[in-house]
């Protein structure tokens, strides 16, 4: 990117509901300044964004995408984002690398499931706000009760910066509701009537223009301009501006919207940790410490693993090695790239609010921190929709493997396991459409084909009762044999609690240093007075009582919340080996776990299911027999309502088809993980009795 003043930079995402036309309005915007010379269109596979083939196949996005335009003296980065909550981890990602978020709106179809996401999601992040209500060239447009329906949803700090003249076949452009033009004919609204409102929401965020201005002075224009950045970054302004991406109607007051309603680089407040722990304040200097983080990874075909960068502080230059946390060694950025969609430019330095790419750099993933600071980390919704994949091709289980580690690396809301027991690939993604256009990538990019089978419900088995026991492993098969001996207590390990706290209040008393693994909630404390168990067999004892977790007992799926006391044991100074303490631990946990009131956990996802008003009756019905619990309704403007629910995901794994089948293709729903929950005793056995079916049949 060329060097560019701080606040003049514009970095902002593109986000909402699928099919609200944001693809094609960062398309037109590239044509429309001259950036690109040539024409892109979505339906003819011509984007300039949507250039990946699954992309021009299904004509919607999959990857959030980087461009870049010059536009009256400002410096422009939009990142284009997935629309469908199958894709939700792109858009979330690329947040972290603007400061400003546009909630793009179809103006026929009003607020949508992932409108309001997104939404929520941009003010986590601390982002600034605008709303575009696209497709104002449509068909039936009630453009009052779309702006009553935003302002009731998002609040009424949402105000229109401009006014659609016409609608339909009629819309001919907007009408500036600051600087209301001579001719307003057709405007939908009045564009005078929302003038002193609007200016009244932007000069609050300073006393002295209020004061003035209600002593009969009107703010200045550049009074106007600085405050309006002020209010979009303190949240008291979410400006809403109209357009036709298709037409271009509106297109101009829209870019001119960005630059002027978006946030430069240095109005956020920023903040990471140094070594110690410590809270620094990050400021936009370019001559500051370096601060950076990897936003989006793109496997790409040519150039390898990109990594997409944004700078906060500090100025990032080719061939420079630069320190990055959580990795010993300094890190070489040979080449730094400027990226416009799938086109890469070498360039030479990004200061604060650059974005830059580089290749090739194994050490970057999505979320690293450049510089000796770190920045929160990312945090990306969890993948609950499995399916145990195998590849087609006898002999391509090197290549699936390698496949499947590049999808890792571009996509957080994505991962694989192998399954100790059955030997099998998981993949796990956020939906079947997410995991289908894997399957898709998988067959064109890797020339992988991969069968699957039914999702795979991540159950997790636990226990709800104390129980004590042992295990004494003895083999002799002539010569030196095997000896091992394990006492073990076994209690239920609360979630989300001090560790150190809980063992420490006088229920360990002998206890020596506390084990927790964090991942399933494990806890195992060594008890062991005597040298009962001699100290260096007790690596052994933890590895057995590990593998166990992973092997699961009732029914083959992983332990958690569990803490497991060894408190006595016996050793044969020639027969003890690891082997036999492994394995007499590992039968230890087995036997006691049986005896301490065992119980499998289901995972329980929030679901939100909007739909029109007269399918909500036969929405909470179907929750119902899904074991579901509505927990509320809420409206989602026009005849739409929004169902939010917590259920069990093994009873929602195919629930798109029965959404489709009870609302005629109307409904559309997003899903993410909340909590484990124990299974209802009849349930659990039927999920014993297949999990032992299974085992019979693989012996």
């Amino acid at each position: 990117m060329p060097k560019c003043p701080v606040e003049h930079i514009r970095n902002i995402a593109f986000c909402g509901h699928g099919s609200s036309g944001k693809t094609t309005l960062v398309d037109k915007i590239l044509t429309s300044t001259g950036t690109v010379s040539r024409n892109a269109s979505v339906d003819d596979g011509t984007s300039i964004c949507d250039f990946d083939e699954e992309e021009k196949q299904h004509k919607y996005t999959v990857e959030a995408k980087l461009v870049h335009f010059e536009h009256g003296g400002r410096y422009f980065h939009l990142l284009d984002t997935p629309g469908y909550p199958d894709f939700i981890g792109q858009a979330i990602g690329a947040m972290r690398g603007v400061d400003t978020a546009a909630i793009v709106i179809n103006a026929q179809a009003g607020i949508e499931v992932n409108t309001r996401r997104v939404f929520n999601e941009a003010r986590k992040a601390g982002l600034g706000r605008m709303i575009v209500l696209n497709r104002m060239d449509a068909d039936n447009i009630d453009f009052a009760a779309v702006i009553e329906s935003i302002q009731e949803l998002f609040g009424k700090a949402c105000r229109l910066l401009n006014v659609p003249l016409g609608q339909g076949a009629s819309f001919r452009g907007v009408a500036s509701v600051l600087k209301p033009p001579a001719d307003t004919s057709g405007a939908l609204i009045d564009p005078a009537e929302l003038s002193e409102p609007l200016l009244e929401s932007i000069i609050e965020v300073d006393e002295e223009v209020t004061e003035r201005y209600f002593e009969g002075t009107a703010p200045r224009e550049e009074e106007i301009a600085r405050l309006i950045v002020t209010a979009v970054a303190q949240g008291s302004l979410i400006p809403m501006v109209c357009v036709s991406g298709k037409s271009g109607a509106g297109l101009l007051e829209l870019i001119d919207a960005l630059g002027l309603c978006g946030l430069p680089p240095d109005v956020l407040p920023r903040t990471a940790k140094n070594a110690a722990g410590e809270e620094v304040e990050v400021k936009a200097d370019p001559d500051g410490p370096l601060v950076a983080q990897v936003f989006k990874t793109r496997v790409d075909p040519f150039v390898q693993k990109l990594n997409f960068i944004r700078v906060f502080s500090g100025t990032l230059k080719k061939d420079s090695t630069i320190p990055v946390v959580g990795v010993r060694k300094g890190v070489k950025l040979s080449t730094l790239f400027s990226v416009q969609a799938d086109q890469t430019e070498a360039t030479d330095e990004a200061g604060p609010g650059g974005i830059v790419a580089v290749a090739k750099v194994e050490e970057l993933h999505t979320g690293t921190c450049l510089g000796e600071l770190a920045l929160p980390p990312i945090v990306f919704p969890t993948p609950m929709v499995g399916l145990a994949v195998t590849p087609k091709s006898r002999g391509d289980e090197g290549k699936l493997s390698g496949a499947l580690q590049k999808i890792c690396e571009e996509d957080p809301t994505f991962r694989r396991d192998l399954d100790m027991q059955t030997k099998e690939m998981v993949v796990t993604g956020m939906s079947e459409l997410h995991l289908q256009v894997v399957r898709e990538r998988l067959k064109r990019r890797d020339k992988v084909e991969v069968e699957t089978r039914e999702p795979k419900i991540p159950y997790r088995e636990t226990i709800q009762a104390n129980a004590e026991g042992m295990y004494r492993h003895k083999k002799q098969t002539g010569g030196r044999g095997q000896f091992g001996e394990v006492h073990i207590r076994m209690f239920p390990l609360p979630m989300n609690v001090n560790v150190e706290e809980w063992a420490t209040k006088s229920r360990f008393p002998s206890m020596k240093e506390p084990h927790y693994d964090e991942a399933n909630n494990f806890l195992w404390i060594d008890s062991v007075v005597g040298g009962t168990i001699p100290g260096n067999f007790m690596p052994a004892v933890e590895k057995g009582f590990k593998e166990r977790i992973e092997r699961g007992v009732i029914a083959g799926y992983k332990v958690q919340n569990v803490c497991v006391e060894v408190h006595f044991g016996k050793h044969h100074p020639v027969d003890s080996s690891e082997q036999a303490f492994k394995t007499a631990a590992s039968m230890a946990f087995r036997n006691v776990f049986q005896q301490a009131k065992p119980s499998l956990l289901e995972p329980i996802v929030r679901i939100e299911v909007t739909v029109p008003t007269a399918n909500v009756g036969d929405i909470n019905s179907d929750m119902s027999g899904r074991r579901g619990r509505v927990l509320s309704m809420d409206s989602a403007g026009g005849d739409l309502q929004t169902v939010i629910a917590e259920v069990p995901l093994a009873e929602v794994t195919t629930y798109a088809r029965s959404l489709s089948s009870i609302t005629g293709g109307r409904g559309s729903y997003s899903i993410e993980f909340s909590h484990y929950e124990i299974v209802p005793g009849n349930v659990m056995q039927e999920i014993i009795a297949k999990a032992q079916m299974k085992e019979e049949e693989e012996e």
